[in-house]
């Protein structure tokens, strides 16, 4: 029974700051200049933003179960394989959309939409690298998935605190307050999430 647990604690720990990333996205403050091509823009995204931000809510509440449930190496090692697909997944439609979307009509929004959408698919690519790491674990070994798992939750940790400096210049100023009047943005992150101290 006992072995994986502190482990797991940090690997739910690490899930949760990445998890943060994608609720950058849901803007915040508020602005009654009209500029429509903005918030048609804004609209786009956050339309598109919100399901797949759900899809990682999902995955996070799902390896933060796992994790707290003193599980069997195999079950921990199948639920985070399929939460690293998801948010892989979500995060590349995420860029697909900013992408769909093209520049927001803000000065230097080329560039913003440009990396925000290089930076978004290699938050995807790194949880395709996770969950590979994850699939090729030793199950059967207790201790061994545990030195595993540290490196795994090492890994999330590293990707949770860094990487979403493109995503924050995107929603800086103008892009940032279109997006904040968007309902879909609005209601984006659900529940407030685990801050990171």
């Amino acid at each position: 029974m006992e072995g994986t647990n502190p482990v797991n604690k940090k690997l739910a720990a690490a899930v949760s700051g990445g998890a943060v990333l994608v609720m950058a996205l849901s803007g915040c403050g508020s602005s009654d200049d009209g500029n429509e091509k903005l918030d048609s823009w804004a609209k786009q995204v956050c339309d598109a933003v919100k399901p797949q931000a759900r899809k990682i809510e999902a995955a996070n509440a799902a390896i933060q179960k796992e994790t707290s449930d003193n599980s069997t190496p195999k079950a921990v090692q199948s639920t985070d394989s399929q939460a690293f697909q998801d948010m892989s997944d979500a995060y590349k439609a995420i860029g697909a959309a900013v992408k769909k979307a093209g520049a927001p009509n803000v000065d230097g929004g080329e560039k913003k939409q440009t990396d925000a959408v290089k930076e978004l698919d290699d938050i995807s690519s790194a949880y395709a690298d996770l969950r590979k790491q994850v699939d090729g674990l030793d199950t059967k070994d207790q201790a061994k998935f545990a030195d595993g798992l540290k490196d795994v939750a090492t890994e999330l940790d590293k990707l949770s605190q860094s990487g979403n400096d493109a995503l924050k210049k995107l929603e800086e100023g103008d892009v940032g307050q279109a997006m904040a009047q968007q309902a879909s943005c609005k209601s984006a992150s659900g529940s407030p999430e685990v801050t990171k101290g």
